[in-house]
């Protein structure tokens, strides 16, 4: 799962990220509204604890939404250049050697 991000950063940048976290907060915030819609807490300790839930189930679907990341990352990019007219800005892959640092 490392090399696919790292192919991803690499390939498309910005993009990748901006699509990542997008669907990241759509699926938390969502399915804090959905839970919110349900069920009806009492309390600040109880909204907590409904935030809570919605976390547990973004991070249950990660492996999901990673994988929509993968498919919507090149159509996020292509979308960019035709917009702006070039490439989202390409980010740095941390060094994938296991050598220590100095």
């Amino acid at each position: 799962m490392r090399k696919t991000a790292q192919r991803l950063l690499t390939e498309y940048g910005l993009a990748a990220v901006v699509v990542y976290f997008a669907i990241f907060f759509a699926v938390l915030f969502g399915a804090w509204a959905a839970i919110g819609a349900g069920w009806k807490p009492t309390g600040a300790l109880a909204n907590v604890g409904a935030f809570t839930a919605a976390y547990l189930f973004t991070k249950v679907t990660q492996p999901v939404r990673i994988a929509a990341t993968v498919v919507l990352a090149p159509l996020a990019a292509k979308l960019w250049e035709r917009i702006t007219g070039r490439r989202p800005g390409a980010i740095a892959a941390a060094p994938t050697t296991d050598e220590p640092r100095a």
